[in-house]
């Protein structure tokens, strides 16, 4: 499994109390327990095995809005540099960035590749003008979206005259800091995981986070935060990478649900399993935020991963009804 669930808890690791969106976590081991939110009521939904996942739609935006949107260094932060990211930010929405995301971890192709199909299917530097020049350095996390990401990045900057390198640099502990002493100029990010990381280190462990389920009153807090530390962010995409919940196609079909409210109404009950990482029951992302905006209840609760290769199995294979995904996970790709 890629470190793709570093998204969720990059912010969390450095702010002991920003749990808000850390509604994944690493692997844990296996095996089915009650729920730890009340008890259920009807039949529910038993697990439907099938090849294809879907993501339920989050119709009562429960999570927060963790669009990419490309951080700069404030320093570099000329309109010729912000225009060239924000096409990047205008060609991608979350469809486009799970087909980026199949091209890498499924297909097996390069970052780099997967990058340079997508800029020539999508036009993607026409229209580009030419900025100052100079060198950039894009920094990218350790897991394939963030680099994937970062080589877009580099391929809008290179058609704006820059000369660009990607560098891959671990986690957000260790690339942010290295961003707000200009080592390197460009990062892909993610809004709301990013403003509630930099709230969190301004204000440590007490801090509020400032990210929201409106992507406006995200970037406005994200933006106010960047500032006091001489970072620019450009445009948010629609394309987000954050906590999702899917069933099998199968699944959706047999019991009528494409909305987590229509699961919460349809299939709460003892037959339904949710799976996911075995701190969701308490994480206010995953299933006490189930309980507390939907009204879901599960009959059981599976202990596996977060949004890895043991959860997807076990919706695939029809061991559970539900489980935590990532909304960008090239897994969900149709076909």
């Amino acid at each position: 499994m890629r470190s793709r669930n570093r998204i969720a808890l990059g912010a969390a690791g450095a702010l002991a109390a920003a749990g808000i969106l850390s509604g994944c976590g690493g692997a844990g081991s296996s095996g089915t327990q009650a729920p730890q939110t009340g008890g259920t009521a009807g039949a529910g939904c038993a697990p439907v095995a099938g090849d294809q996942l879907v993501v339920l739609d989050d119709d009562k935006k429960l999570q927060n809005t963790d669009n990419v949107i490309p951080a700069i260094n404030s320093k570099v932060a000329n309109p010729q540099l912000i225009a060239a990211l924000d096409k990047v930010s205008d060609a991608l929405d979350t469809d486009k960035l799970i087909q980026l995301n199949k091209a890498v971890d499924i297909d097996r192709k390069t970052p780099k590749v997967a990058a340079e199909e997508f800029a020539a299917a999508n036009n993607l530097t026409a229209g580009i003008e030419k900025g100052a020049g100079g060198q950039i350095t894009v920094g990218a996390a350790n897991f394939s979206e963030n680099q994937i990401l970062g080589e877009l990045y580099a391929i809008a900057l290179t058609a704006a005259g820059y000369e660009v390198k990607v560098q891959q640099i671990g986690n957000r502990e260790l690339y942010e800091p290295a961003l707000e002493k200009n080592q390197i100029q460009v990062v892909p990010e993610y809004a709301a995981t990013m403003a509630d990381f930099l709230s969190g280190k301004a204000g440590g462990a007490s801090a509020s986070p400032i990210s929201s389920t409106d992507l406006d009153q995200t970037v406005s807090g994200l933006t106010a935060a960047g500032e006091k530390v001489g970072l620019t962010f450009g445009k948010p995409s629609q394309a987000q990478d954050q906590n999702a919940f899917a069933v099998t196609k199968e699944f959706a079909d047999k019991y009528g649900v494409k909305t987590l409210s229509e699961l919460a109404s349809k299939c709460s009950g003892s037959a339904t399993v949710l799976a996911g990482p075995p701190e969701c029951p308490q994480r206010p992302k995953c299933q006490a935020g189930l309980v507390e905006v939907y009204d879901f209840k599960a009959g059981s609760f599976s202990s596996l991963d977060a949004g890895g290769p043991q959860t997807k199995s076990a919706l695939k294979t029809g061991a559970a009804s539900v489980g935590l995904v990532f909304s960008s996970d090239g897994s969900l790709a149709a076909g």
